[in-house]
């Protein structure tokens, strides 16, 4: 009877590792495929893991086994979720490879205009943009890529770290790039022509 019960209990643990694997494995599917942070309501959904600190643990143990030397890419926790990305010391030699598919044409936008200008008030950009502006901002800010303090009526508004890691190059050398690029524009007739272009 003894030998039989250790029997089970060894089962039973090859079985709930197994299932484990099989979790943590379809975790690293759901954050490889996404182009944008996955959250934790959704990793449940996909995984259908109800616990959250077993979730937790198994995002820690993938952020540990990527956090060796061997490995080019990391787990990060952004404002919106969980996502792979790549090490900071391999950004700038693979940024070339990227589209930026996660940020429309007009947030590009955006944020090259506060890249250059800021800090930035969000009255201005709306001046220039148009009132989809509001919904490019809140975007991008839910993203890191961009922080807004309150002043007055509107909100000044600045880059982050985490928007120098994105583009994978630092803030002068991106300014400098769109500098380059604004003196290598042809004129436009007036600012509604350039608005109408920008995605939502």
């Amino acid at each position: 009877m003894f030998k039989f019960h250790f029997l089970i209990k060894i089962y039973s643990k090859y079985i709930i590792g197994v299932y484990l694997k099989d979790q943590k494995a379809l975790v690293e599917a759901a954050l490889f495929v996404s182009e944008n942070p996955v959250s934790i309501r959704k990793l449940s959904e996909i995984t259908g893991i109800t616990s959250t600190k077993d979730l937790k643990d198994i995002l820690s143990t993938i952020k540990k086994e990527l956090d060796v030397n061997s490995h080019g890419i990391e787990l990060a926790l952004t404002p919106e979720g969980y996502q792979f990305q790549v090490k900071d010391k391999f950004l700038e030699r693979v940024s070339g490879l990227t589209t930026y598919s996660d940020v429309s044409k007009g947030a590009l936008r955006t944020l090259s205009l506060v890249a250059l200008r800021q800090p930035m008030l969000q009255s201005e950009i709306i001046k220039i943009q148009g009132n989809k502006a509001y919904n490019y901002i809140k975007n991008l800010e839910k993203k890191g890529l961009i922080k807004t303090e309150k002043v007055s009526r509107t909100k000044s508004i600045t880059t982050t770290k985490e928007f120098e890691r994105y583009f994978g190059k630092s803030l002068n050398d991106i300014r400098e790039r769109l500098k380059i690029g604004k003196e290598n524009e042809q004129p436009r007739d007036s600012v509604s022509d350039r608005t109408d272009e920008e995605d939502s």
